[in-house]
């Protein structure tokens, strides 16, 4: 048997990465610590000198996404500026191509039943991916009497479910589930709509 997390000297990643081709594959239930063990080359009794179950392995598969994740919607909404509107919309294309690029990384954070809470290092990391959004959200919101503006918390919120349905109903190939339009088309008009209806952008942007 290789013992490919020895040689690497990072056994600890070794095994979250397999967990993560693990979940692509099986679902964040589908496999065990004895299977991830196999997949990076070591005994089972190895795994819990790092991790105490497999929710605590699955629960750093989903915080390494969550970094990769904060990352992305950072850069997606720098890319977008000046526009405060285009930064949002370029935020929800990141979510998308995020959910697609890293199945194992977007099943771990979203599907596995793992809380943000798991850990203070989890849930920092979750926060500063959804900050983005509240950002976005007050942006937009700048022009807006403080007594009409709605809290950018909600509007975020709303915005976070919005791309994460897209997401999960056509965005990753759910079987049976085929848009007519692609989910980029789907997310920004929706975004739209919804903007518009909160008065956040003039009708005829």
């Amino acid at each position: 048997m290789s013992k490919r997390g020895y040689h690497h000297g990072n056994l600890r990643q070794a095994l979250v990465e397999a967990a993560l081709a693990l979940i692509e594959e099986k679902g964040p239930t589908g496999f065990t610590l004895s299977e991830a063990a196999k997949q990076a080359g070591v005994t089972p009794a190895a795994v819990y000198r790092h991790f105490k179950g497999r929710e605590e392995l699955i629960a750093e598969a989903a915080r390494q996404g969550y970094e990769i994740f904060a990352d992305l919607m950072e850069f997606a909404y720098a890319k977008g500026q000046p526009s405060p509107l285009s930064s949002f919309e370029a935020t929800g294309r990141a979510y998308l191509a995020f959910a697609r690029k890293y199945p194992g990384h977007y099943i771990s954070m979203f599907e596995s039943g793992v809380s943000v809470n798991q850990s203070p290092e989890l849930a920092i990391v979750a926060n500063r991916a959804m900050a983005v959004l509240e950002e976005a959200a007050m942006a937009l919101a700048e022009n807006i009497p403080p007594e009409k503006r709605p809290p950018a918390k909600m509007v975020s919120a709303h915005i976070w479910a919005l791309s994460h349905g897209v997401v999960e109903l056509f965005g990753r190939g759910s079987p049976g589930q085929k848009s007519p339009f692609p989910p980029e088309d789907l997310l920004e008009t929706g975004i739209g709509i919804y903007l518009r209806g909160l008065g956040l952008i003039k009708p005829d942007s």
